[in-house]
């Protein structure tokens, strides 16, 4: 079981270093180009925050890896929108595995927690650490997550978790800044993305 993951109502407790536009342990800044491994949770936020990271000049590598998403049927159906996506703005995709035994295997002691309750620190952890998992296989420089985007999930949140997971190479963003979200959403309308009525888990389709 995966633990010391914050829970995510604690998050005006978190130092303010784990929050910011680029904190990173080997200085990214704006002013460098970074081969970036951006984990995509599904084809809504992907396109908003594809959209950010290239303005702003980095080389991206989509990551799809989620297995906290239930039935499969639903999997799958966010990793098309993804696709989609995927080829409209010109990025390579690699798929993660699809392992939901993993995911319920760490989260089942947790099935009884709320929604942003400390599963959900749990879910980040294990998709990040896949992300910096798939960094280090491509030999990219950093990785970061759509996660952020959602007004559902607190930055503060992830990108602690993200700092703790990627030893120096986690790109701390809040990409629902500047009316970020208001932007995916806006792309997925005009592309006809799949747009999903939950978080992805079995306990959030309660």
């Amino acid at each position: 079981m995966v633990d010391n993951i914050p829970q995510l109502q604690d998050i005006d407790d978190f130092p303010s270093s784990y929050y910011g536009e680029y904190h990173i342990g080997y200085a990214i800044t704006e002013e460098l180009v970074v081969n970036v491994v951006l984990h995509i949770c599904c084809g809504v936020c992907a396109a908003g925050v594809m959209e950010t990271l290239a303005v702003e000049g980095h080389e991206i590598v989509g990551y799809f890896y989620n297995p906290n998403i239930h039935p499969q049927a639903e999997y799958q159906r966010r990793l098309d929108a993804v696709w989609t996506v995927a080829k409209r703005c010109g990025f390579s995709l690699e798929e993660g595995p699809y392992d939901p035994d993993v995911w319920v295997g760490e989260t089942l002691l947790l099935q009884g927690e709320p929604e942003c309750g400390q599963r959900c620190g749990v879910c980040f952890r294990i998709r990040l650490h896949k992300t910096q998992l798939c960094m280090l296989s491509l030999g990219a420089d950093a990785f970061t997550t759509t996660l952020t985007v959602s007004h559902h999930k607190s930055a503060r949140v992830v990108n602690q978790i993200g700092q703790d997971v990627g030893a120096g190479r986690f790109l701390v963003r809040d990409f629902k800044k500047n009316d970020g979200f208001k932007r995916a959403m806006q792309l997925a309308k005009e592309w006809d993305i799949y747009r999903q009525n939950y978080c992805g888990c079995v306990y959030s389709m309660r």
